[in-house]
């Protein structure tokens, strides 16, 4: 089954992360609208973009993606990082994003089954 086509902006300051997941992403459907390095420029990029997701890595030179999701003006806000979900998971729940991803886990499959769930 094709993924829906979905606009994302991906904010996470490792620039050969946002490429990998450009590419994986593209390859499955989405649109990449913007990439961004740090919490103030993805902000500034999700208003601006309004993408349907946000990829929000949870460190950020300039902040916790736990403090910056409810400072997205943006659809769905999926926070990434290269931890388990396990290790945040009472932060999670307390964020107000939609889910969490572990970096390594990021594809399309997995992006569509998070946003689709509720």
């Amino acid at each position: 089954m094709e993924p829906v086509p979905r606009t994302v902006l991906i904010v996470d300051d490792h620039a050969g992360f946002r490429r990998q997941a450009r590419r994986a992403l593209e390859a499955d459907g989405y649109q990449v609208v913007g990439e961004a390095p740090n919490g103030a420029a993805g902000i500034q990029a999700a208003a601006e973009l309004e993408p349907d997701v946000v990829l929000l890595d949870v460190h950020l030179p300039d902040g916790s993606g736990f403090d910056i999701v409810s400072r997205m003006l943006a659809g769905s806000v999926v926070l990434i990082s290269t931890h388990d979900r396990q290790d945040y998971a009472d932060l999670i729940r307390r964020s107000g994003a939609r889910g969490f991803l572990a970096k390594d886990q990021l594809c399309g499959a997995t992006l569509e089954a998070l946003v689709a769930e509720g």
